[in-house]
């Protein structure tokens, strides 16, 4: 059991380096290809849309209650180690760029919601929510592992990505197999189940939750670099450990405060803190640069602590035949959500400066919370 949680978290690591691949670089594309601010926003919406049309496109087929799940994600995660390659080997400009970051986000559509699925049925509910912490923090170290080597030339940046999500396809393919937590039998295809879910009321709550959480999350992470330029802080190896490693940590919090206190508190205290961190954030900014890099150290642990959370509580009241079509549709709206955050963000950065930019985000954790207060009524 222990190997098998592992190694999923492994390829959460590994299989997900390729994301934010490009975020690490964009400072030296935007000189080399002369692209805007605004321009460079599709480098990560890209991908953000790919991951909504694949996890959509996987929920109406119920791919992950359908197909071998450690197959998947194999397949997923090659196939993003693929496309980053191309995009390496055979790209000089952005328009080129955006397909094949939109066919990254496709395939890596199979590579968390599956690694959720296949976590879960290696965890029994009472420690549920500790393992898919560690999934969590394995998917946020992954997303945030291209900064440690984005100072390198941008094509050997994104070369490297790809070669660590390939290794974690090949993890998943000899390594990983499905548990005997959730059940083993193959679920008929039910494209509808998506839309019923949003019928019960526990379910509904639950992924309300998780939208606000998306709605601060990715935009946080997308845009920390240009907020830590602003202020004249550093970059790079900061948002690693801030993001990164502060992120992991957090998510084991989170995951251990779930089976702890409820899964409702933990989430609720996670969006409490991560609310709070955007209010402070244009204090923060002016704090100076040791204060500021712990300031980002508190917001990055617990921006994602809830996130394991949500996952184990639809894992729980979702009907257990179509428990991976449930996750999957839950990610898939809330990546969708995390289009519109993304591009908001810097629109308002340049009415109000960056020192502002990130009380747009309130709003998410707020409705998150009481979403999820909700939840125990």
């Amino acid at each position: 059991m222990l190997i098998q949680r592992a190694a999923i978290a492994l390829v959460q690591v590994l299989g997900l380096a390729v994301w934010f691949s490009m975020s690490a670089v964009v400072p030296s594309l935007r000189h080399e290809w002369g692209i805007s601010a605004g321009a460079a926003v599709w480098l990560t919406a890209s991908v953000q849309l790919g991951f909504v049309t694949g996890a959509v496109g996987a929920t109406v087929l119920n791919l992950a209650d359908r197909v071998r799940p450690h197959l998947l994600l194999a397949i997923s995660a090659a196939a993003g180690a693929g496309f980053t390659l191309l995009l390496a080997l055979g790209v000089d400009g952005l328009w080129a760029a955006i397909p094949l970051r939109f066919l990254t986000g496709v395939a890596l559509a199979g590579v968390y919601p599956v690694g959720m699925k296949l976590m879960a049925s290696w965890s029994e509910t009472r420690n549920r929510g500790r393992a898919l912490g560690v999934l969590i923090g394995a998917l946020t170290l992954g997303s945030a592992l291209p900064h440690v080597f984005g100072r390198l030339p941008w094509r050997e940046v994104l070369t490297t990505a790809a070669a660590i999500a390939f290794v974690g396809a090949l993890v998943a393919f000899f390594v990983v197999r499905p548990g005997p937590f959730l059940t083993a039998t193959t679920a008929q295809l039910n494209p509808r189940y998506a839309v019923q879910m949003f019928r019960e009321r526990k379910p509904r709550l639950v992924n309300l939750g998780y939208f606000g959480h998306m709605w601060e999350l990715y935009a946080l992470w997308t845009w920390l670099p240009t907020f830590l330029i602003s202020a004249n802080a550093p970059t790079g190896l900061a948002v690693f450990l801030t993001m990164g490693v502060a992120g992991a940590v957090g998510c084991l919090i989170g995951g251990w405060a779930a089976d702890r206190f409820g899964r409702a508190p933990a989430a609720v205290g996670a969006l409490t803190v991560s609310g709070a961190c955007c209010l402070l954030s244009p204090l923060a900014h002016q704090a100076g640069t040791v204060a500021l890099i712990a300031f980002c150290a508190v917001w990055g642990a617990s921006v994602i602590a809830d996130s394991g959370v949500f996952s184990t509580s639809l894992s729980e009241v979702a009907d257990p035949r179509y428990v991976g079509t449930a996750l999957t549709a839950l990610t898939a709206i809330g990546f969708g959500l995390t289009v519109v955050s993304i591009q908001l963000v810097p629109l308002l950065a340049e009415v109000v400066t960056w020192r502002y930019a990130f009380l747009l985000l309130v709003p998410g954790p707020v409705i998150g919370a009481l979403a999820m207060l909700r939840t125990r009524s």
